[in-house]
């Protein structure tokens, strides 16, 4: 990866969690784990995260809610999600819902940092896209008072 990604894992299983965190940091990224949805909003709430791994099955605050809680205060936030209990459905909520990809487990380490630096790949695209609409729209809103001070 080009930049240091910052990467929150959220699974509810330790040897998941740990897996990729070891896989991340080996690809340098800035990666933190957290093991439950309530944790993980916690933890966004404190730093930004480019990407999240996010489990969809866990105890109290499941993916789903957890995924519609970071589209709605860090749209920024690319989401994968990493499932061991794939369905069409939840596929499609899942996307529906912001989501940027939809794995399913088991991912070895590899698929992981793909699945990350797919996700950031993204994210610099629409953070560049943004910024070539706004430079756009400052040409234009320029041209527009040229032509103004000009007649």
């Amino acid at each position: 990866m080009n930049e240091k990604a910052n990467i929150l894992i959220v699974d509810d299983e330790e040897v998941v969690r740990l897996s990729h965190l070891r896989s991340l940091e080996a690809a340098d990224c800035n990666a933190r784990a957290a093991e439950g949805g309530n944790e993980a909003i916690q933890v966004m709430e404190q730093q930004s995260f480019d990407v999240v791994l996010l489990d969809l099955r866990m105890p109290g605050l499941d993916g789903m809610d957890v995924l519609k809680t970071i589209k709605q205060r860090w749209p920024e936030s690319e989401v994968v999600i990493i499932t061991g209990y794939p369905c069409i459905e939840s596929a499609k909520q899942a996307v529906r819902l912001g989501a940027f990809n939809y794995l399913t487990k088991p991912v070895g380490p590899n698929e992981v940092i793909k699945a990350a630096n797919d996700a950031m790949n993204q994210k610099r695209w629409a953070l560049r896209s943004e910024l070539d609409d706004q430079q756009t729209t400052d040409t234009n809103v320029r041209q527009q008072t040229d032509k103004l001070t000009i007649h």
